[in-house]
């Protein structure tokens, strides 16, 4: 699968301009069957990240507008009356995707964000009394304003917790952005990316990322770190022991990203803080981010 994750980074890298870290830390949520979440400042290229992806990949894609009134059948689909056969008919919402981009996840209501739960877990919804799967694979990138806090509902731990990396894009430097408008004239659009990979290989992709070796000492520093943040006097919530299992899979997904089948320290170094520092509650204001790094430096490497 060597020479298909190449044009996989390839072809994302015709839309996405230098932008190379971000593109690596999807596709590690992606290979490793977990969600990614976006938290950055409108009009970075995430939209566009989520639909080059869904062309890259053949797969569907749908997109949620989250506003304070969207209802949670709006996002799982609903049972709706028909009456010339006179039976209910389910008619299937946005979430039947392979990409699911739910943009401004945060100005949904609560209630509505909870819909999304069920889901990015077991990847199937509920809906009376009826459970239905949703396609495989299955990857929703969500993303939320970091600045404007406005009319938002904030994400619940229990919802943080369930995507596997949180990362932003950034502005993008100068070179990048003349670059970036340099390529207007070529008119290079998502749609205009052929598929390179299929949902089939997709599915292939996320086993044998379950094969990458994690050496024993490497799988202890994992614990060594989910743990030191249940008893940091920093933070008020630690990482659960769904948060070590996301930083297991997604290690591995990295070591296969870059053409190994076995994991480094370097892979648990770079991916703690995209995977662990959403998860926490830092006390007395501090940021989560600093307090993993300073983690990072005071657990001995294996």
């Amino acid at each position: 699968m060597r020479e298909r994750i190449d044009q996989l980074v390839h072809n994302l890298s015709k839309t996405i301009v230098g932008k190379a870290e971000a593109i690596r830390l999807v596709l590690v949520a992606l290979f490793s069957g977990g969600h990614a979440l976006l938290e950055d400042v409108p009009g970075v290229g995430k939209t566009l990240l989520a639909k080059s992806l869904a062309r890259c990949i053949d797969g569907k894609f749908q997109r949620i507008q989250c506003t304070p009134d969207l209802l949670p059948t709006d996002i799982t689909g609903a049972n709706i009356w028909n009456p010339s056969n006179g039976e209910f008919q389910f008619l299937p919402g946005p979430v039947f995707a392979n990409i699911l981009l739910t943009d401004e996840v945060n100005r949904a209501a609560p209630r509505t964000q909870s819909a999304l739960l069920e889901v990015m877990e077991e990847q199937q919804v509920t809906i009376d009394g009826v459970s239905r799967s949703v396609p495989d694979p299955f990857f929703v990138i969500a993303t939320q304003n970091p600045i404007e806090y406005q009319g938002t509902f904030p994400l619940p731990e229990a919802q943080m917790d369930r995507f596997a990396l949180s990362f932003s894009l950034g502005y993008p430097t100068e070179s990048e952005e003349l670059k970036m408008l340099q390529r207007l004239q070529a008119g290079i659009t998502p749609e205009d990316l052929q598929p390179c990979i299929t949902l089939s290989e997709m599915q292939e992709l996320r086993r044998q990322c379950a094969q990458v070796k994690i050496e024993h000492s490497l799988q202890q520093y994992i614990l060594d770190l989910v743990r030191a943040t249940r008893q940091d006097e920093d933070i008020t919530l630690g990482v659960s022991p769904r948060g070590a299992i996301a930083l297991y899979r997604a290690i591995q997904a990295l070591a296969l990203l870059e053409g190994r089948d076995y994991a480094i320290p370097d892979d648990v170094k770079l991916l703690t803080p995209h995977v662990l520092a959403h998860r926490l509650i830092p006390a007395g204001g501090h940021r989560a981010t600093a307090i993993i790094e300073r983690l990072l430096k005071s657990i001995a490497i294996p």
